[in-house]
């Protein structure tokens, strides 16, 4: 089943970000290389696809797991995560309608 993980970033996470940002990435990418991935991105701060230094208030990732308590889990030790950049993480099922 597909689940959104919705993550929201602590006051000036940039910094954080910029450091955890390739393992990070690197754990997305298993996803989609094993076809469990639908979208992943990050929300910027600003209405720009590169906010600058405005930096980006949260992620998304939408992917598939097994439960929720697995996606709970991924979400959980996503590198975003134990680098302090996230202050919030909620996961929540999700089924894709369109397109």
């Amino acid at each position: 089943m597909w689940y959104a993980i919705l993550s929201e970033d602590v006051r000036d996470s940039l910094d954080k970000r910029r450091a955890a940002r390739s393992a990070h990435l690197a754990r997305i990418r298993l996803l989609a290389d094993a076809g469990r991935l639908l979208i992943a991105g990050p929300h910027p701060a600003v209405d720009a696809a590169d906010p600058g230094p405005a930096g980006f208030t949260g992620s998304l990732v939408v992917a598939d797991f097994d439960s929720l308590d697995d996606a709970r889990t991924w979400a959980g030790e996503d590198p975003y995560v134990t680098a302090g950049v996230y202050g919030k993480v909620t996961v929540k099922p999700f089924r894709q309608v369109l397109p």
